[in-house]
Protein backbone atom coordinates (compact mmCIF):
# COMPACT_ATOMS: atom_id res chain seq x y z
CA UNK A 1 0.00 0.00 0.00
CA UNK A 2 2.74 2.49 0.43
CA UNK A 3 4.19 2.25 -2.89
CA UNK A 4 0.81 2.41 -4.36
CA UNK A 5 0.24 5.81 -1.91
CA UNK A 6 3.40 7.13 -3.26
CA UNK A 7 2.80 6.58 -6.83
CA UNK A 8 -0.38 7.89 -6.72
CA UNK A 9 0.44 11.24 -4.88
CA UNK A 10 3.23 11.70 -7.70
CA UNK A 11 0.38 10.74 -10.26
CA UNK A 12 -2.37 13.23 -9.44
CA UNK A 13 0.29 15.80 -9.32
CA UNK A 14 1.03 14.73 -13.07
CA UNK A 15 -2.91 14.80 -13.97
CA UNK A 16 -3.88 17.70 -12.32
CA UNK A 17 -3.89 19.82 -15.49
CA UNK A 18 -6.35 17.34 -18.06
CA UNK A 19 -8.61 17.18 -14.80
CA UNK A 20 -8.89 20.75 -14.75
CA UNK A 21 -9.29 21.06 -17.94
CA UNK A 22 -11.98 18.49 -18.40
CA UNK A 23 -13.97 20.20 -15.32
CA UNK A 24 -13.68 23.62 -17.66
CA UNK A 25 -15.04 22.06 -20.31
CA UNK A 26 -18.29 20.39 -18.33
CA UNK A 27 -18.82 24.09 -16.91
CA UNK A 28 -18.75 25.52 -20.85
CA UNK A 29 -21.57 22.90 -21.98
CA UNK A 30 -23.94 24.38 -19.36
CA UNK A 31 -23.80 27.51 -21.34
CA UNK A 32 -26.68 27.86 -24.07
CA UNK A 33 -24.13 29.09 -27.07
CA UNK A 34 -23.44 26.35 -29.50
CA UNK A 35 -20.10 27.81 -30.35
CA UNK A 36 -19.13 27.43 -26.17
CA UNK A 37 -21.00 24.30 -26.69
CA UNK A 38 -18.38 22.73 -29.48
CA UNK A 39 -15.22 24.64 -27.78
CA UNK A 40 -16.38 22.41 -24.77
CA UNK A 41 -16.83 18.98 -26.09
CA UNK A 42 -13.58 19.50 -27.81
CA UNK A 43 -11.89 20.58 -24.42
CA UNK A 44 -13.15 17.64 -22.51
CA UNK A 45 -12.64 15.14 -25.71
CA UNK A 46 -8.49 16.10 -25.99
CA UNK A 47 -8.06 16.23 -21.89
CA UNK A 48 -9.99 12.68 -21.99
CA UNK A 49 -7.63 11.00 -24.64
CA UNK A 50 -6.65 7.11 -24.26
CA UNK A 51 -3.49 8.85 -24.55
CA UNK A 52 -0.45 9.20 -26.60
CA UNK A 53 1.84 6.54 -27.14
CA UNK A 54 4.77 5.80 -24.94
CA UNK A 55 6.93 7.62 -27.00
CA UNK A 56 5.40 10.36 -27.13
CA UNK A 57 4.34 10.49 -23.98
CA UNK A 58 7.97 10.43 -23.18
CA UNK A 59 8.32 13.41 -25.58
CA UNK A 60 5.94 15.78 -24.38
CA UNK A 61 6.99 14.88 -20.43
CA UNK A 62 10.29 16.40 -21.11
CA UNK A 63 9.62 19.05 -23.89
CA UNK A 64 9.16 21.34 -20.78
CA UNK A 65 12.43 19.96 -19.05
CA UNK A 66 15.98 20.72 -19.01
CA UNK A 67 16.37 17.15 -20.45
CA UNK A 68 16.45 16.13 -23.80
CA UNK A 69 15.24 12.65 -24.57
CA UNK A 70 16.11 10.31 -27.65
CA UNK A 71 13.83 7.53 -27.85
CA UNK A 72 15.15 5.65 -30.54
CA UNK A 73 12.28 4.24 -33.41
CA UNK A 74 13.11 0.80 -32.97
CA UNK A 75 12.23 0.94 -29.11
CA UNK A 76 8.86 1.94 -30.79
CA UNK A 77 8.15 -1.75 -32.11
CA UNK A 78 8.35 -3.28 -28.75
CA UNK A 79 5.70 -4.66 -26.60
CA UNK A 80 3.71 -1.90 -24.89
CA UNK A 81 4.73 -3.71 -21.58
CA UNK A 82 8.52 -3.08 -22.38
CA UNK A 83 7.48 0.32 -23.70
CA UNK A 84 5.72 1.37 -20.40
CA UNK A 85 8.96 -0.27 -18.34
CA UNK A 86 11.04 2.49 -20.64
CA UNK A 87 8.82 4.97 -19.42
CA UNK A 88 9.43 4.30 -15.78
CA UNK A 89 12.98 3.88 -17.08
CA UNK A 90 13.54 7.33 -18.35
CA UNK A 91 11.54 8.80 -14.89
CA UNK A 92 14.46 7.41 -13.34
CA UNK A 93 16.80 8.61 -15.29
CA UNK A 94 15.24 12.00 -14.79
CA UNK A 95 16.25 11.79 -11.45
CA UNK A 96 19.66 11.39 -12.02
CA UNK A 97 19.99 14.20 -14.42
CA UNK A 98 19.10 16.60 -11.90
CA UNK A 99 20.72 19.89 -13.86
CA UNK A 100 19.54 18.56 -17.09
CA UNK A 101 21.20 16.59 -19.45
CA UNK A 102 20.17 13.63 -22.23
CA UNK A 103 18.53 10.56 -21.80
CA UNK A 104 19.27 8.09 -24.58
CA UNK A 105 16.91 5.17 -24.78
CA UNK A 106 18.33 2.16 -27.12
CA UNK A 107 17.57 -1.43 -27.47
CA UNK A 108 19.11 -4.74 -28.64
CA UNK A 109 18.05 -8.14 -28.85
CA UNK A 110 16.75 -9.07 -25.11
CA UNK A 111 18.18 -5.51 -24.26
CA UNK A 112 17.06 -2.30 -22.94
CA UNK A 113 19.76 0.68 -22.54
CA UNK A 114 19.32 3.48 -20.98
CA UNK A 115 22.16 6.51 -20.73
CA UNK A 116 21.68 9.62 -18.45
CA UNK A 117 24.37 11.89 -20.16
CA UNK A 118 24.78 15.37 -18.50
CA UNK A 119 26.93 17.31 -15.67
CA UNK A 120 26.76 15.96 -12.40
CA UNK A 121 24.59 12.72 -13.16
CA UNK A 122 24.49 10.75 -10.16
CA UNK A 123 22.41 7.86 -9.22
CA UNK A 124 21.82 7.77 -5.44
CA UNK A 125 22.33 5.18 -3.15
CA UNK A 126 19.17 5.22 -2.30
CA UNK A 127 17.75 5.22 -5.55
CA UNK A 128 20.00 2.34 -6.44
CA UNK A 129 18.92 0.22 -3.61
CA UNK A 130 15.30 0.97 -4.51
CA UNK A 131 15.66 0.16 -8.15
CA UNK A 132 17.42 -2.93 -7.15
CA UNK A 133 13.75 -3.74 -5.09
CA UNK A 134 16.11 -4.16 -2.04
CA UNK A 135 14.86 -1.00 -0.26
CA UNK A 136 11.55 -1.98 2.84
CA UNK A 137 8.67 -0.54 1.57
CA UNK A 138 8.23 0.80 4.75
CA UNK A 139 11.51 2.69 3.71
CA UNK A 140 9.99 4.25 0.59
CA UNK A 141 10.37 8.17 0.19
CA UNK A 142 8.63 10.17 -2.75
CA UNK A 143 12.09 10.04 -4.31
CA UNK A 144 12.72 6.88 -4.08
CA UNK A 145 9.29 5.04 -5.07
CA UNK A 146 9.86 5.58 -8.47
CA UNK A 147 13.14 3.39 -8.91
CA UNK A 148 11.42 0.73 -6.92
CA UNK A 149 8.40 0.36 -9.16
CA UNK A 150 10.66 -0.07 -11.98
CA UNK A 151 12.67 -1.87 -10.37
CA UNK A 152 9.41 -4.48 -9.88
CA UNK A 153 8.28 -3.84 -13.28
CA UNK A 154 11.90 -4.82 -14.87
CA UNK A 155 10.93 -8.10 -12.00
CA UNK A 156 7.84 -8.70 -13.68
CA UNK A 157 8.75 -8.75 -16.87
CA UNK A 158 12.01 -11.21 -16.62
CA UNK A 159 14.14 -8.06 -16.83
CA UNK A 160 17.28 -8.28 -14.56
CA UNK A 161 18.31 -4.70 -14.01
CA UNK A 162 22.17 -3.06 -13.49
CA UNK A 163 23.29 -0.18 -13.37
CA UNK A 164 27.24 1.86 -13.75
CA UNK A 165 28.35 5.07 -13.36
CA UNK A 166 30.32 6.39 -16.60
CA UNK A 167 32.53 9.12 -17.58
CA UNK A 168 29.81 10.59 -19.38
CA UNK A 169 27.08 9.75 -16.41
CA UNK A 170 24.72 7.09 -15.50
CA UNK A 171 23.62 3.81 -17.38
CA UNK A 172 21.31 1.90 -16.45
CA UNK A 173 20.70 -1.74 -18.68
CA UNK A 174 18.00 -4.12 -18.46
CA UNK A 175 18.17 -7.47 -19.67
CA UNK A 176 16.00 -10.39 -20.14
CA UNK A 177 16.24 -13.52 -18.59
CA UNK A 178 15.93 -16.42 -20.30
CA UNK A 179 14.35 -19.37 -18.75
Amino acid sequence: MRVLELLTSRLCHEISGPIAAINNGIELLAEEDPDFQQDALALVGDSAMVGPAPQDLANQFFATTRIACDYIDSARALPLACQKFACNLLLVGAEILSRGGRLALSDGPGTLDLRAIGEGAFLSSESSTALMVATPVSALTSRTVQPYFTGLLAGALGWRLSHRTEPWGVRLTAVALTG
